[in-house]
């Protein structure tokens, strides 16, 4: 007799084995996942491009648009790595399917984690930014010796806009859940920057170091994996996370039309996303941390311009 195995959820959570550090590693990675993220991808490259990330690591979930080529026109070749990666794996005998993005992370940490001491995995919705320093190496500098930095999301929604507006989402959205520790639906979360040589598992939202949940915030304090989402941990004082979660009415249209990662969950979906953009719009303030940061960088560069002209 022909016994079915039960369905469960994806494989959400990978264990890898951490990469040897390679002489003289440096500086920060991304690695993202993208498909059909033509409209945003330029902004968001040049961003992180000028906070100092050294490389991107890019896994091309079957993009159709001009992601790609604005990529490659954006960024110098030697800070690019596209990876094909339009693919569903499954456990054969659970029949659980694993996570791409998951497995995209653990594949970008275990072949490329080597060569650098940080690594950060987020989306392109989401942006890193120094809040004091100059760049991202800068801000992370002090946290030493520290392996797992979790950061919180501050959450932006539809900032009035019904359609895409001209000039780009840093400029246009302004506004942001007032509190990111909010315990509303959907609001409090986390990326995580770590070690990729020390990285022994991996989530979307948490991972894991030296085979222990023990993160830190961006002052250098420690917490357990549970325990981040207490009031106590929170801290933006030098990287602040932006999650531009729903941005206008008709991108946020288009991700509800997109549906979850999940396919089981399609009938939820709807219900999830509008109570979410819900909660982050139920209380608002103003962040211009994105902003000021760019002005910053504008005010510095001539500088740095000059100082190598003879």
């Amino acid at each position: 007799m022909f016994w079915k195995l039960p369905m469960f959820g994806k494989i959400s959570k990978i264990g890898i084995r951490p990469p040897k550090p390679e002489p003289g590693r440096d500086g920060l990675a991304i690695t993202l996942i993208v498909r059909n993220e033509a409209r945003h991808i330029g902004e968001w490259a040049r961003f992180h491009h000028r906070a100092g990330v050294a490389r991107f690591l890019v896994y091309d979930n079957g993009c159709e648009d001009a992601t790609l080529p604005i990529l490659r026109e954006t960024l110098p070749p030697e800070a690019l790595v596209i990876v094909p990666w339009k693919q569903v794996f499954s456990d054969a005998r659970m029949g659980r399917e694993i996570h791409n993005q998951v497995l995209a992370y653990a594949h970008a940490a275990s072949n490329f984690g080597g060569a650098h001491r940080w690594m950060a995995f987020i989306d392109v919705d989401e942006f890193l930014i120094p809040k004091r320093a100059g760049s991202l190496p800068e801000a992370l500098a002090p946290l030493g010796e520290a392996r797992n930095l979790s950061l919180p999301w501050h959450m932006f929604g539809r900032n009035g806009h019904e359609t895409p507006p001209e000039g780009g989402v840093i400029a246009n959205y302004l506004r942001r859940a007032a509190d990111p520790m909010s315990d509303r639906r959907g609001i409090r979360a986390f990326k995580c920057v770590v070690d990729p040589c020390h990285l022994t598992a991996l989530r979307v939202h948490s991972m894991e170091t030296d085979g222990t949940d023990l993160t830190c915030n961006d002052r250098g304090e420690s917490a357990r994996g549970a325990e981040r989402e207490k009031p106590g941990f929170y801290s933006a004082d030098h990287i602040q996370l932006n999650h531009y979660y729903a941005r206008s009415e008709q991108e946020l249209r288009e991700k509800i039309g997109r549906g979850p990662n999940l396919v089981a969950k399609s009938p939820e979906y709807e219900r999830k996303v509008r109570r979410t953009v819900e909660a982050i719009e139920a209380e608002e303030v103003e962040d211009r941390a994105a902003l000021d940061f760019l002005a910053r960088r504008d005010a510095v560069e001539p500088a740095e311009a000059s100082c190598g002209r003879s």
